[in-house]
């Protein structure tokens, strides 16, 4: 019986090794499998989501270009870095957020784990800490065999159980410090980065401090030196200090940042909420253009196509060279089985908007849907000029395959649909449909040779 209570112990040991590796090293495969956490592509948000983190990149000495932030379909608010060059933000962080500035100040706590090459350390630490867990684990299988030897193998037993399970205890504790440690610096260099592009930490405090209020009763009689985060309180006094010596602390938001972001809110609320939820929300008394355009989302949602056409309409009215609105409305037309009506709208949001490659996408499924062959090769045109801007956006893809095949282009469309399965990461698929491609098309071709690229590419192993 203590053979097998022991053996429990070591698998215990093993256990919280494995735990602590996983914890950091499971995001990037996780956080790469877009159709399992759900991305929200929209061009409006993400416009917005690059305005707010441009500046602070720069100001922190990260490349701009290099870094890529997804919006997650979650209404948690929750943010977090994957392999030093993706920043993960749910929409809750949005949708919770009552200014700009508190949005920024979560990207730019974000950015400080980036420039501080965090992720790549604290993998560091993992592995310390599982050399200690492991150093423990021999001691202790030592002093079982000392006690065996001797004859006492019940205190042989207990010395290697309480040495195996002390080191467990010591190496959970030093990662767990060194993650406060790293949390605490990242929140250090987001005020710095803040005080460089002269806006105000106000938010990010407020933000820390909503997160207290909220954790306050499960934080009460939590054991500090076993959070991966510093105390909530503590965290909000240290950040206090800090933000309010900036000379910035009380400067507002740019009144047109401050419209985008209540648009942008509204938007995800039509959206992702239920349509009590918008109605609760956005009240008919609210007449503001946030209100309005969250009511015609959700119309559109629930099948009242005539009532969204008329609410986009009157958004238009009001601000005619709002790309979105426009966007918006060409949306309608399509789900309500109108898309030779959308072309139009659609033409005039790419026309105004700053980066109209999903906008370029949404005509081209438009002009296909259509199904009429005076547009069709315009079509074909607009979805590869939107996807060479968004690649990774597979639906598209799927378009694009329906057109070719319609055009009578087989092997083009065989290398469309192979397209989309890898951007979804089904690279059996993917490899299946570029081999059939590549078979029909010309060697050489830039169209081949994308087909070679899809079949020599080596998933990473998870």
């Amino acid at each position: 019986m203590r053979q097998s209570g022991s053996r429990r112990i070591a698998n215990a040991a093993v256990a919280t090794i494995t735990a602590l590796a996983l914890a950091v090293a499971s995001v990037a495969p996780a956080a790469a499998q877009g159709s399992r956490i759900g991305f929200i592509r929209d061009a409006e948000i993400e416009g917005l989501l690059s305005d707010y983190a441009t500046p602070i990149l720069k100001a922190a000495g990260v490349g701009a270009s290099a870094v890529h932030i997804y919006l997650v379909g979650s209404t948690s608010f929750n943010a977090f870095v994957a392999d030093g060059r993706r920043i993960f933000v749910n929409s809750g962080v949005l949708m919770q957020a009552d200014t700009p500035n508190e949005v920024i100040g979560v990207l730019a706590h974000e950015t400080g784990h980036i420039a501080g090459g965090h992720l790549a350390r604290i993998r560091d630490s993992m592995r310390t800490a599982q050399a200690i867990a492991f150093l423990g684990m021999m001691l202790g299988a030592g002093a079982m065999a000392a006690g065996a030897v001797s004859g006492d193998f019940s205190t042989g037993a207990q010395a290697g159980q309480a040495l195996m399970l002390g080191s467990q205890h010591a190496a959970t504790r030093s990662f767990l410090s060194y993650r406060r440690g790293e949390e605490a610096a990242a929140d250090r260099s987001a005020i710095n980065y803040l005080n460089a592009t002269g806006q105000s930490s106000k938010g990010m405090l407020t933000t820390f401090a909503s997160l207290a209020d909220q954790s306050f009763l499960s934080a009460k009689y939590a054991d500090p030196y076993a959070q991966s985060h510093p105390m909530p309180r503590d965290r909000v006094a240290n950040l206090e200090k800090l933000a309010k010596e900036s000379p910035y602390f009380d400067k507002k938001d740019p009144p047109a940042l401050q419209a985008r972001h209540d648009l942008a809110r509204a938007k995800l609320s039509g959206y992702l909420e239920h349509p009590s939820s918008v109605a609760r929300r956005y009240p008919r008394s609210d007449t503001s253009l946030p209100a309005q355009y969250a009511r015609a989302i959700s119309q559109m949602r629930t099948g009242d196509y005539r009532g969204a056409l008329s609410s986009v309409d009157k958004l238009i009215a009001a601000n005619p060279n709002y790309p979105y609105f426009w966007e918006l409305k060409g949306d309608i037309l399509v789900k309500s089985g109108r898309p030779r009506d959308s072309i139009s709208s659609y033409q005039k949001a790419i026309s105004l908007a700053p980066n109209p490659g999903l906008i370029q996408v949404g005509l081209g499924i438009a002009m296909i849907s259509a199904n009429d062959q005076g547009i069709l090769d315009e079509g074909i045109r607009q979805l590869n000029a939107g996807l060479q801007r968004e690649p990774d956006y597979a639906p598209g893809y799927r378009y694009l395959a329906i057109g070719y095949g319609r055009a009578g282009r087989v092997p083009d469309a065989e290398l469309a649909t192979a397209q989309e399965h890898f951007t979804r990461g089904d690279y059996e698929m993917a490899h299946r449909f570029a081999q059939r491609a590549k078979q029909g098309l010309a060697a050489g071709s830039p169209a081949w040779l994308r087909a070679d690229d899809i079949l020599s590419y080596k998933p990473p192993k998870t």
